[in-house]
């Protein structure tokens, strides 16, 4: 019993330790448990980068899921902080790219590459001038290029910037030399003048006008006006839109006839401080020389042509009477413009701030030499400051924006570049033994005397804007902008005495200079009203606003000739006469009101009523104001239950229209007055005044109606995506000069004509993502113009000077001009279309063959690569046009002068069948008449399209994890690097056929980040 007693108390203890274990277990376990549970439930600092595979990207959101109020917003340079557990998930968010949804798992570091989601960049909002609107709910034609794709150009004019990458805008470059013009067309041709078709230019909401601020009698160098737009640096360009259908234009008036550009410059972005340098250089070279005879094939045309004109050669004929080296060959074109231009360019910025101030510092200078032989050069420099402030509630808003540029450029005084094409391939060395300049005992003038004179500007352009905005209550606020922008712009082309043979005994009393100075300074003040209210599914907009402006403009142009000595060339007090060619001072005064209404209703049904009545100083009284217009419409037909339910493979889906008028008053200050000038003449002692301009105060505004329908629609999430535009403008109430008979004294009186001109299209661009993986992405995109111009009517127009210009039913851009039939089998010259039948070919009756110089079609394919830390762009634009060939402007075939090789198909004997006539010295009259009717007919006319790789950019980011705390990105640009043409000529794209073509340019860079 006892012992049953001990097993039994025995079986107890055991027991009772044994559970003691157990607990004892339990509670490690659970303490360790415990330990783990609160590890990672603990909050720790999570760091990291955001970019978009080689940018950072600022202002992302980054939020964890299943908490609302732990929120963080990425800096400038794209780096966040958040305290978040191991459990936590992040969530990473930003308009236009994928929400990336990532596993904390303990990480500290986390780096993200956010992939581009073209479904929200429909939530993107554009630029519309007064206002800005979502990408999906725009009721008007809006085109956009961006700050990633103008960075990635090698050029100093922001216009090169948008060439073949809108639908609807025309860019041309009319010169390769540094500083020289572009000129843009945004749907066409709309006023019969030439200078009365440029767009508005709106910078951070300031007007910069871009009339000319040169002179043609400085600026023989550069053709074409010298425009201002050199002034603004592409780099501090944050965007570009162009603004071009009524219901995007018709809030601006009398001055959006022709389009809008806007352009916003970069602003300051809440971040850490940082500190970016650009350093690159390149070069550039011509893109195409013309191919030309040598010395061979030169003298072969050039002996034919004495033997067919049955003539001697002349004691002038050096090339061919054995005065110069008849085995001598040099390609000029080598020569003269085959130089290399070398480019140096730095750009740096300074940026950061709060969430309530933020703050840009940007400088840059770029430096250009030119192809031409001799030490030119063209040099810029820019800075750019910005100041963002927001007070602590968000009611009041500040914003403060500066910009200066200064501008030196050194170029010879005359374009060389047809000195270079015209000389015979035989000609003279052009230096002596002694290293001084051949004249080959005056046997021809040499071509590089044409360098002792020089063209030289100097600009200096101020810009500053300043915006202050309050919420007086929730959904109502008041604005105020204020504008301010000085130009002054130099420039001047001399032509001393050393241009000239020596033998010729001229001294510096035979040396000229031409001097232009231009000022120009403006001012605006525009205050603004927007309320806003959504009630229910219906949302309102309202904005009012009103414009006060003023310009003024100062310009001098000087002739001076006559200097005791070259040296002095500039100071004009040292010549012996000086003459004003030109002295004007103008104040251009423009006010207007202004409103915007919008509705939208569901987020399907949108309308949008804009309108303005503006007045401006160009018009005589009673015709100073007028009022404009415009309704735009939007059906987000991709909304409805229908389509969502039955089409899923639609994504995106929009129908809109609009109609309304804009007006143009780009006609120059004062043209309704009697203007009287300085007669130049002393009579009794006293300077004399004349009249220059006839009194009309009746003529009016230019009328621009504008029609517009369009589709938009985006597939498989957006991945294919389409817009489709057809417009309809017709432009009215032309401005042009009303002839006027000799008696008068003047050949004609600014007017109002009752003359249309309509221009019709049809824009298409197509957006695709190819291939969208986490290393991996390509897109494309592709825009494609068909424009079509035409003179609807005007009044008497076979009665008018305009006779010969202009014709019905045709477009404004063409040439009336001969009718070639070929060449005669037996006499060998050129036939022209006797149309009247007369038995002569005369200008009036005979002019009649038309052809069209605007493009027919025009566009662009834009291609973008990532692959892990590499990024490749490329653009490809087309144009198919008409233009003058390669033998425009370069003399008879057989006379003293090179040709195009093309000129050796030539008539020889009776019964040839050949593309030019035979070839004469200039005496065989039928033939040099039959030259210069060949020069004016359609046989000159060729195709002129072409295929060109507009821009190349490839760029490498080094890994984080090599430079830490500094981003380092690795860039090679091109720009122009190849041509697909049929073009005989240098470039099919100038319209200049003898000024220097277009340069192809190489850069290679890097960009550093602290």
């Amino acid at each position: 019993m006892n012992n049953f007693s001990l097993y039994k108390d025995g079986r107890a203890l055991y027991c009772l330790y044994f559970l003691g274990f157990i607990l004892s277990f339990s509670s490690v376990q659970s303490k360790n448990t415990y330990r783990r549970s609160s590890s990672f439930i603990q909050q720790h600092q999570i760091q990291g980068t955001l970019t978009d595979g080689t940018n950072p990207i600022p202002g992302v959101t980054i939020s964890i899921q299943n908490k609302t109020n732990t929120t963080v917003i990425s800096d400038y340079s794209g780096q966040y902080n958040i305290e978040a557990s191991a459990a936590d998930v992040l969530i990473f968010s930003f308009i236009g790219f994928k929400t990336a949804v990532i596993p904390v798992q303990g990480r500290s570091t986390i780096n993200v590459t956010l992939q581009y989601d073209t479904t929200i960049l429909q939530e993107v909002r554009v630029n519309a001038g007064y206002y800005s609107v979502k990408e999906s709910e725009r009721t008007g034609s809006i085109s956009k290029i961006s700050s990633k794709d103008i960075e990635k150009q090698p050029v100093t004019n922001m216009l090169a910037t948008m060439q073949g990458r809108m639908a609807g805008v025309n860019i041309t470059q009319n010169t390769g030399v540094a500083g020289g013009s572009f000129d843009i067309q945004i749907r066409g041709q709309n006023s019969l003048r030439s200078d009365g078709n440029r767009p508005l230019y709106i910078i951070d909401g300031v007007p910069y006008s871009s009339d000319a601020i040169g002179s043609d009698l400085t600026g023989v160098v550069l053709p074409g006006p010298t425009s201002p737009l050199n002034s603004i640096n592409p780099a501090d360009i944050e965007s570009i839109e162009i603004l071009k259908d009524a219901d995007a234009t018709a809030i601006y008036g009398s001055r959006g006839a022709n389009g809008v550009v806007l352009i916003t410059t970069k602003k300051g972005k809440e971040g850490k401080t940082r500190f970016t340098a650009n350093v690159s250089a390149g070069l550039g070279k011509v893109t195409r020389l013309m191919n030309l005879m040598n010395t061979q094939q030169y003298l072969k045309m050039r002996k034919e042509a004495f033997l067919n004109d049955g003539i001697p050669y002349g004691p002038t004929d050096y090339d061919v009477n054995g005065t110069w080296d008849q085995n001598r060959y040099t390609n000029w074109q080598k020569i003269f413009i085959g130089g290399t231009s070398d480019i140096n360019d730095v750009q740096a910025s300074l940026t950061g701030g709060t969430s309530g101030t933020q703050f840009l510092l940007s400088g840059n200078f770029h430096k250009e030499t030119t192809v031409f032989p001799g030490d030119y050069n063209y040099k810029k420099g820019n800075l750019l400051a910005n100041l963002n402030y927001d007070s602590e509630n968000k009611k009041f808003h500040v914003n403060f924006s500066f910009g200066y540029t200064a501008q030196e450029n050194n170029q010879p005084g005359v374009d060389i570049t047809q000195q270079a094409i015209f000389l015979p391939p035989n000609a003279p060395a052009l230096y002596d033994s002694h290293g001084n300049l051949n004249w080959e005992n005056s046997t021809w003038n040499n071509p590089l005397s044409n360098l002792e004179g020089k063209y030289t500007s100097t600009t200096h352009d101020l810009f500053v804007n300043g915006l202050l905005s309050y919420t007086i209550v929730p959904n109502l606020s008041a604005k105020t902008s204020f504008g301010f922008t000085d130009t002054r712009f130099e420039d001047s082309r001399t032509q001393p005495s050393t241009l000239y043979d020596p033998a010729y005994g001229l001294g510096s009393e035979f040396s000229f200079i031409d001097v232009n100075t231009t000022t120009r300074k403006s001012w605006i003040i525009e205050p603004q009203l927007a309320w806003s209210k959504k009630i229910g599914k219906g949302k309102t907009e309202i904005l009012l606003g009103a414009t006060f402006q003023q310009q003024t403009t100062n310009q001098l142009v000087q002739e001076a000739s006559g200097f005791s000595s070259n040296s002095l060339i500039y100071n004009l007090s040292s010549a012996f006469s000086v003459f004003n060619v030109l002295h004007s001072e103008s104040v251009y005064k423009y006010q207007a009101f202004f409103g915007r209404m919008n509705f939208s209703w569901n987020e399907r049904y949108i309308l949008n009523i804009t309108g303005r009545r503006d007045g401006s100083s160009r018009f005589g009284p009673g015709r100073q104001f007028a009022t404009f217009g415009a309704v735009g419409a939007a059906w987000l037909f991709s909304n409805e239950a229908f389509v969502k339910n039955n089409l899923g493979f639609l994504s995106f889906g929009k129908l809109r229209a609009s109609y309304g008028t804009t007006g143009n008053d780009q006609i120059g200050d004062y043209q309704f007055l009697d203007t009287y000038g300085s007669s130049g003449n002393n009579y009794g002692g006293i300077i004399g005044l004349q009249p220059t301009r006839l009194f009309n105060a009746d003529f009016g505004w230019e009328t621009n109606k504008k029609l517009e329908l369009a589709l938009e629609a985006g597939f498989l999430k957006d991945r294919i995506f389409i817009t489709a535009g057809w417009y309809s403008n017709r432009s009215s109430n032309q401005l042009v000069g009303i002839p006027l008979g000799a008696t008068t004294g003047f050949n004609s009186v600014q007017a109002n004509l009752d003359a249309v001109v309509q221009n019709r299209g049809v824009e298409l661009t197509l957006r695709t993502v190819n291939f969208q993986r986490q290393s991996f992405n390509w897109t494309s995109s592709f825009n494609l113009t068909i424009a079509r111009n035409k003179l609807v009517s005007f009044p008497n127009l076979e009665g008018s000077t305009y006779n010969n210009q202009f014709v019905i039913g045709e477009p404004l851009n063409i040439k009336k001009v001969y009718h070639y039939t070929g060449i005669n089998p037996q006499t060998g010259v050129y036939q022209f279309e006797d149309y009247n039948a007369d038995g002569a070919i005369t200008a009036v009756e005979d002019k009649k063959s038309i052809r069209d110089l605007n493009p027919k079609y025009f566009g662009g394919i834009q291609n973008t690569i990532t692959y892990k830390n590499w990024q490749l762009d490329f653009l490809f634009q087309f144009v198919n046009q008409l233009n003058y060939n390669g033998s425009y402007r370069t003399g008879i075939p057989g006379s003293m002068g090179n040709q195009p090789t093309a000129v050796t198909d030539h008539w020889q004997s009776p019964g040839d069948n050949a593309t030019y006539q035979q070839y004469s010295t200039g005496v065989n009259s039928s033939a040099v008449d039959a030259f210069y009717k060949y020069y004016q007919s359609d046989a000159i006319i060729t195709d002129a399209s072409y295929v060109r790789l507009k821009n190349l950019s490839l760029s490498y980011t080094i890994p984080d994890k090599l430079l830490k705390g500094i981003k380092c990105r690795l860039i090679f640009q091109g720009q122009n690097l190849f041509t697909i043409t049929s073009f005989d000529g240098a470039d099919p794209e100038s319209r200049f056929s003898m000024s220097l073509p277009p340069l192809k340019v190489f850069t290679t860079g890097i960009q550093l980040t602290f």
